[in-house]
Parts: structure tokens; sequence; C-alpha cells
């Protein structure tokens, strides 16, 4: 078949591709644990629900405007203004089919071919990816110490006259770190100071742990929001549980919010007018959701990280938020996408290689399932991994011998 060459060169998400071979093995009757599933259980919203259910009852289900119907609009502007301190008007905001989308309208209207985006390894998956697909360049920065929390000093390395914007993603995904005020500030002035575009990828920003707080970028920035280059996005996805509605947004300046109109008219037209009004219903109605689902992933946390240091030869830092934490298995094999390979075919349990994430070594461990699941998917690695673990082990009704060495 004949593709094209930047076609070619895109990866396959990792996360979707297990997701699917999880469903597949779970079709088949196998006893599959899931600790690779970046998708909170609980139910979405009953006001979400209901404001969907009200449009659907019209029949009357048509095209929004490109950027967002007003109601939507105004409900993220209020949140806008609630969660980070800054009143921003309609003309600042554009509604997008999930904060993926919304990411990538961003990169399509700022990069041209050879530009160069900075992003701080561990980082989300589709990064990378994304810039690639505008003729662009991904500049992985990661911390000289190892570990998950990013030091200015690297960022300002990498920095070159191609550098266009910066990527920052905390709570961060996959490591579940929360970065320090003080590297905000850095950050934010940093990209002030030398002209960069900062794209702060909130979704996670409602999911932090531990009586730690979210640190808003508008806090450090010198400008208004029409001459600033800072760009949030966020969406509905994972505090509110409502990962299949697909509604994202961004808030910028109006400058480039005209151009991200434009381009998204060109590819999606606009999001679906009933995801829209369970996005609505979401962000107006009872908000005690979201902090019953911060409360869950704060427990099962805790106990992910317990079994986890009672493991030898694990080395894990506590995260600071989101679903996920990011152990280093590489005192057992280096190679994560051979040992994510392995836990599957041997274990039946799902865990996302690290070498994805930009950090080898590591494998992303989710813990929005069950108590129950934690521990059972936990006990099946050890027991795949950790010699000195008990030779036996049942997975679901079959007793499994470990055989291998």
């Amino acid at each position: 078949m004949n593709v094209s060459q930047l076609a070619r060169s895109i990866a396959e998400s990792p996360t979707i591709r297990l997701n699917e071979k999880a469903r597949l093995l779970r079709e088949n009757g196998q006893p599959v644990i899931h600790l690779g599933a970046g998708e909170p259980k609980s139910k979405i919203p009953i006001d979400a629900v209901l404001s969907a259910s009200a449009q659907l009852t019209t029949a009357d289900i048509r095209y929004t405007p490109t950027d967002g119907t007003p109601a939507l609009k105004k409900a993220i502007i209020r949140y806008h203004e609630e969660n980070y301190g800054v009143i921003v008007g309609p003309e600042n905001v554009i509604v997008t089919g999930g904060a993926k989308q919304a990411i990538d309208v961003v990169l399509m209207t700022l990069l041209n071919a050879q530009d160069e985006v900075i992003i701080l390894s561990p980082y989300w998956v589709s990064y990378p990816e994304m810039v690639k697909m505008k003729y662009a360049n991904p500049v992985i920065v990661g911390s000289e110490d190892g570990r998950f929390h990013p030091r200015i000093q690297d960022v300002e390395a990498k920095l070159t006259s191609y550098t266009k914007a910066v990527i920052v993603n905390s709570p961060n995904n996959p490591s579940g770190a929360v970065y320090r005020s003080e590297f905000i500030q850095q950050i934010v002035e940093l990209c002030e100071k030398r002209g960069i575009y900062l794209i702060m990828d909130d979704i996670y920003h409602k999911l932090i742990f531990d009586g730690n707080s979210f640190t808003s970028a508008y806090k450090y920035s010198k400008n208004d929001i029409n001459t600033s280059k800072i760009i949030v996005v966020n969406g509905v996805s994972k505090a509110y549980a409502m990962t299949g509605f697909r509604i994202g947004w961004i808030v910028c300046a109006k400058c480039l919010l005209e151009t991200m109109i434009n381009v998204q008219a060109q590819t999606t037209s606009c999001p679906s007018m009933v995801s829209q009004s369970a996005a609505v219903g979401a962000l107006n109605g009872v908000q005690s959701g979201v902090e019953a689902l911060r409360v869950f992933l704060q427990n099962n946390k805790n106990v992910m990280v317990q079994e986890l240091r009672a493991f030898e030869g694990i080395r894990i830092e506590d995260p600071g938020g989101t679903f996920y934490c990011f152990p280093d298995f590489s005192a057992y094999s280096k190679d994560s996408v051979g040992l994510s390979k392995t836990l599957l075919e041997k274990a039946l349990v799902v865990t996302v290689p690290g070498k994805e994430f930009g950090m080898e070594g590591h494998l992303r461990l989710s813990y929005c399932g069950t108590v129950k699941e934690i521990k059972e998917g936990i006990a099946r690695i050890k027991w795949a991994l950790d010699p000195n673990s008990p030779n036996e082990i049942y997975i679901g009704d079959r007793r499994m011998v470990r055989d291998w060495k």
C-alpha cells in the first residue's frame, strides 16, 4: 500500500494498542487485570447525563458554532475564573473534540516546518508524534538527575532560535509528578523573556493528592490574556470521568484563537452538540463527584505505592496526582517493551512500557481500578519477576507455576 512518508513515520499509540489487547483477552474469557488504562471507572455526573438527555429528546441535533456552543463557552469562562483566577471572554475560548484534539489544534496553529517544541521527559506518548505530524521537531528535555521533576537549566540548555513552544503537563502523565511552583514561575518567566509559547496541558489539575495544590501559570505572567503566550488546554475527560464524550477546550489570546477556529473548521467542523450539552451539565452541576474521584484515586495511589515498596528491587516515587505511578523496573529488565509483553503473556497484567514515555526501564501503572485489582495485579507482577516470591499463584481459577528463569 502506497501511503505517505509522514503517515509511515507516526508511531502507533501504545495505550490504544494495549487497551485493544486487553479487550480481546477479556472477550476470550481471560482474567486480565488492566493496570495500563488512563480512564476513571466512576460514573459520569448525573447533571451531565440529564443535560445530554434533554438535548437528545429535542430530536434537534445539529452543527454548532465551530468554537463551541454559547452555553458551554459561558460555563468554561466561569470555570476558568474560578480555577485560575483569570477573567476571559468568549473570544478567548474554543471547544474541541477532547483535550487531545485541543493540543493538535494548538500545534497546527503555531508550528512551521523545522520549528522545535520542547517536551519535558517523561512525557505523554502523543506529544512527540503530534509535533512530527506538523513537520516540526520534538526536543526532549530530561532531568540530569534522572528524576521526574524538570530543571529550568535543562530547558534553557535546549533552547535554540527554532524553539517555538514548550509543553508542560503537571500533574504529569505518566509519572504523577506535580511540578513545584518555583519551576512553573521559572518556565513562565523564561518563555515570556524569549517570546516562546507555553502550552499548559492542565487536564489533571483537579486530581492532586496529599494536601498539595495546583499552580496556575497565569500567577507568574506579566501579561494579560490577549498579550500572553500562555495557552491553557483542559477538558472534562479526567476529573469528570467523561472520556467518551470527547470535549476539551483551549483558552488563549484572541489573535491566536481566530486562527484556531479556521483550523478546526477545516478539519472537524465542530464538536458534538450532545457532548457539549453534557459538558455544560458537568461544569454547571454539583461538583462533589470530582472530589470523590480525587479521594478515591488518592486512596488507590496509597495502596499501589505500598504494594510496590514491598517489592524488592523496585524504585518508586510517590505520585502527587493523576491516575498513574511510574516505577523503575530496570533491576529486572531495562527493556520495558519486552517486560510489558512478558507481564501480559505470563501474568495477564496490562502495563505500559516506559520507553513510550521517554524513560526506559520504567512501566506506567494505573490505579484507576479497584483496590482488589491493584493488589492482585502487583502480586502477579511480583510472581512473574521476583525469584524470591512463591513459585505458584492462582490467576483466575488456574494454578500457575513459574517455570522460567
